[in-house]
């Protein structure tokens, strides 16, 4: 029996044993299980497209506005009340047609009296000539003195151009009469009539209305200083190939294509000092007239080739502190950290300028995870495909 209050021994057989017994089982658990060291991750997968060098279309786009090729208004050119507009506003009207018509009845009484002191003054003209035509022979004859010769030709020659004076007479009577029929000179689309039926027209007023040549219509739009400069670098170094005439397409503001192309007709000779940009200018045939004046459209100046150029995916490309850089596989699956410089976008593909060469594999799916020397296992994409280059005349980075 133990006594109560008194502490037993570590060293009894009891305690002993229960020691023993732990140490065992902690042991043998232990020895039970063996630490494996961990297996390496497997190579990353990454897709990748060859670099190809080959010449490639390329073109330009910039925002443009359209604008008549000829803009005529209508004045009228004799005062008068207007009795009648002869047109439909708006719409389109041809050459030589009646848009207005003012009040001829005071013209055409112009008109008689023109032509009747005409009739006066041929008559006078006739009794002239028969008059000198009898003094001449009587002059030869000595029955009339040289004084009477001269007077019967100075009446003459007085009545002859009292005639011609009257004849021009006639024929401005015969103007002021055709100016109160008010045509139109072309063919274009009419504008809202200035002045309403029964208006006195005079020089004040005599604005009556507009008409716009659509067929062809210019396009205009303006090129930066900075974006001139770097057309000249890039030519100078090779990296771009100009053509003598570009090709102006147009594309509509829901993206379609406009049918009809057109060329360069005109540049300004300096810029503009407030906007640092020149204004250049392309004709375009309307002949539907689907563009209007003062319309917003953008145009894509075709006809240049970057020649020997390497097109890589937008997301083959990264931007590091240092610049643009891209993952490039080498011989031996092993991934390479290459700085290279860039161009312009082609849609959703990117120009490398510098940096890479014909033959090597980019890597564009898959490189956020790598760093250089790193194995990985490559899938191929085709040139042109879907997640690979795009076709060259994919919409380029768009100039404002």
């Amino acid at each position: 029996m133990v006594q109560k209050g008194k502490k037993r021994s570590p060293y009894s057989p009891r305690f002993l044993a229960t020691g023993i017994m732990v140490a065992a089982a902690v042991f043998s658990t232990g020895c039970g299980k063996e630490k494996s060291a961990p297996s390496p991750p497997p190579p990353p997968n990454v897709s990748v497209v060859d670099a190809v060098h080959k010449d490639v279309p390329v073109f330009t786009e910039y925002v443009a506005q359209t604008q008549s090729s000829r803009l005529v208004n209508i004045h009228a050119r004799v005062s008068g009340f207007l009795d009648k507009r002869m047109y439909t506003e708006g719409e389109v009207v041809k050459e030589r047609q009646v848009l207005f018509q003012i009040d001829p009845k005071p013209f055409q009484v112009q008109l008689d009296q023109a032509r009747a002191a005409l009739a006066k003054q041929e008559a006078a003209l006739e009794t002239a000539r028969l008059n000198l035509e009898r003094v001449k022979p009587l002059t030869k004859l000595n029955a009339l003195s040289q004084k009477d010769l001269d007077d019967a030709t100075g009446q003459y020659q007085s009545a002859a151009a009292a005639t011609e004076q009257a004849k021009a007479q006639v024929e401005a009577a015969k103007l002021n009469l055709s100016y109160t029929t008010v045509v139109s000179p072309v063919d274009g689309v009419s504008s809202s009539a200035r002045q309403a039926d029964g208006t006195y027209i005079s020089l004040q007023n005599s604005l009556l209305t507009t008409v716009t040549v659509l067929s062809p219509i210019w396009v205009n739009f303006s090129v930066s200083e900075n974006e001139m400069q770097q057309l000249r670098d890039q030519v100078a170094k090779g990296l771009l190939n100009t053509p003598e005439v570009f090709t102006v397409e147009i594309v509509l503001v829901d993206g379609s294509v406009y049918p009809y192309t057109g060329q360069i007709t005109f540049a300004e000779p300096s810029y503009n000092p407030q906007t640092g940009t020149f204004l250049i200018r392309s004709s375009v045939d309307n002949p539907e007239g689907t563009l209007r004046p003062n319309q917003y459209v953008r145009v894509r100046l075709q006809g240049a080739i970057r020649p020997k150029a390497i097109l890589l995916p937008q997301k083959a490309v990264h931007q590091g502190s240092k610049g643009h850089f891209v993952w490039v596989v080498d011989k031996g699956s092993k991934v390479e950290q290459r700085p290279v410089v860039v161009g312009d976008w082609q849609g959703s593909d990117w120009f490398i300028f510098e940096g890479l060469k014909s033959g090597e594999r980019v890597v564009t799916e898959g490189g956020l995870t790598l760093s250089p020397g790193m194995p990985v296992t490559m899938k191929t994409l085709a040139a042109g495909g879907g997640d690979g280059i795009t076709p060259a005349k994919a919409a380029p980075a768009k100039h404002e």
